[in-house]
């Protein structure tokens, strides 16, 4: 075949183009099946080997032809940045391939080896603390957290995990020594606090109006502090740091109360028949047996709670007489049934009582429709953090008894039917692209898991932010079976195994929140 060269070149290019056409070689393609090597160059194990080299660049040349254009350019660039930064490390990192539709898992999933180090590390890393100033009975409450909770607002979120970690402090130091004598006074109690802005001015104990069987000592005398009637519970603590008072706007009073963890303590749980407050001449307000119980009676050699948070908030608030004072209860399952009760004790105990908010996560129901109405009246805000799948935010709930009268029947139900009180923030195990969608119960009810949800939480219509801040290591630690195995196979391959993601303290217990 002839080429009209001369047609589509000009004249003083004709001579280099014919000299470089010269100097080209005829080469055939490997995959043309005519072409055939020297048969003194091939042997049967190289022919094999030649026919699938073949069949690997075909299959590549027929991937190619069939991809889109824009495909090969993020192809590309991908391979590029995986293979710059480590593929043998990070090749199971395509979260695109795992959650296609949520953008947001794609952006801040670890596929870079310094992200999920940070993930994975120890140190906590925070949401800005920003100055409240002005604006911090906005934040305490005034207006029922109005436009803060959908989008979550930034400094909100701080601060409620803020109060979380106070109530983590609990857990903590019940569990480094959880054991009370029955002889004597307990001794005051070291509280590592996460914030040292605060200083611990008190101790709390709740003691249990019921006993267990003498034969249960004869049987198991080696239980200890599993069956003991008065426990530690919680703590007052105070902010004394005058920077932070000024960017809080007040000084604040802390009131933290950890969950259930004695054997009495569960047995006041399932009392779960409502009663009537003790002072009030309205009996249409009850609440919980139980937890009346709890924060009611008197140990051996300790106050009820009751009487041990009135009498240190009156010192509290005579001490720093002429101050902004706010003063916020936090707590966690059982401790945030107990806020509730503490917040009514407190909000009267005294004239000109500072504002009085609620911080509570994976609350049970504490009374009836009265008792939230008492509340309300006391101008006590609460906030409740709740996960969906979190089954303890659901009880108790007692059967309705049916009558005929609609009217008698509106009344027995706001007598006898449990309610929640205050403002709800919700949140959603399923939206974390770290946790499993099944998490177990023990997950879906876990602090450490409601702080991680808080964290990531952004609004309804994006569940989970790609920049949340909140380290995975305490996550990873006690949830490891409910993590996503993308993570914890990860985690084992950067040798960030279990003993590096401990959290070790003296005799410390697991949480029973864990």
């Amino acid at each position: 075949m002839q080429i009209g060269v001369g047609s589509t070149l000009p004249a003083q290019n004709l001579n280099v183009f014919q000299i470089r056409r010269a100097s080209f070689k005829s080469h055939k393609s490997p995959l043309n099946p005519s072409f055939k090597k020297p048969v003194s160059c091939v042997s049967s194990a190289s022919s094999t080997e030649s026919t699938r080299d073949h069949l690997s660049n075909l299959e590549k040349i027929l991937q190619k032809t069939n991809q889109p254009e824009a495909e090969k350019v993020v192809e590309a660039s991908r391979s590029a940045s995986v293979e710059t930064k480590g593929k043998g490390l990070l090749e199971g990192l395509n979260l695109s391939r795992i959650w296609p539709e949520m953008k947001a898992a794609e952006e801040m999933s670890p596929r870079h080896l310094n992200r999920l180090k940070r993930l994975l590390s120890k140190t906590m890393e925070y949401s800005p603390r920003n100055s409240l100033g002005s604006r911090w009975r906005e934040y305490h409450g005034c207006n029922d957290w109005s436009g803060l909770l959908d989008p979550l607002d930034e400094n909100l979120r701080r601060e409620v995990v803020r109060y979380g970690e106070f109530v983590q402090a609990a857990y903590h130091s019940f569990h480094s020594n959880p054991a009370m004598s029955t002889e004597e006074a307990p001794l005051p109690r070291h509280v590592a606090l996460p914030d040292r802005c605060y200083k611990v001015t008190k101790s709390l104990y709740a003691t249990s109006s019921v006993g267990l069987p003498k034969w249960v000592d004869d049987v198991a005398p080696d239980l200890g502090w599993i069956t003991q009637r008065s426990s530690w519970i919680g703590y007052v603590a105070v902010c004394d740091d005058k920077s932070e008072i000024h960017r809080m706007g007040r000084r604040d009073i802390v009131i933290a109360l950890r969950g259930t963890a004695t054997c009495l303590e569960w047995a006041e749980n399932f009392r779960a028949q409502l009663v009537q407050i003790p002072g009030s001449n309205d009996p249409t307000q009850r609440v919980e047996c139980g937890f009346l119980s709890l924060h009611k009676t008197r140990g051996a050699h300790v106050q009820s709670m009751a009487e041990s948070v009135v009498e240190e908030v009156k010192r509290l608030m005579e001490k720093y007489k002429g101050e902004n004072l706010s003063i916020t209860i936090t707590g966690h399952s059982l401790g945030a049934a107990l806020s509730l009760l503490v917040a009514d004790e407190i909000s009267s105990c005294a004239p000109d009582v500072p504002p009085v908010a609620v911080f509570s996560f994976g609350g049970p129901k504490v009374g009836n429709k009265g008792f939230v109405d008492r509340l309300n009246e006391k101008n006590i805000k609460v906030l409740r953090i709740v996960n969906n799948q979190d089954l303890i935010t659901k009880v108790p709930a007692l059967p309705n008894v049916r009558i005929s009268d609609r009217s008698k029947q509106q009344e027995e139900d706001n007598l006898w039917t449990y309610s929640h009180a205050g403002t709800e923030l919700k949140l959603h195990t399923k939206v974390s692209p770290y946790l499993k969608s099944n998490a177990d119960m023990a997950c879906c009810h876990d602090l450490e898991a409601y702080l991680h949800l808080v964290d990531g939480f952004l609004s309804s219509n994006c569940p989970f932010r790609s920049n949340a801040k909140r380290s995975l290591a305490r996550l990873l630690h006690d949830q490891r079976s409910n993590m996503k195995q993308l993570y914890t196979h990860k985690a084992l391959s950067l040798n960030l195994d279990r003993d590096r993601l401990s959290f070790p303290m003296a005799s410390c217990l697991p949480s029973p929140s864990q």
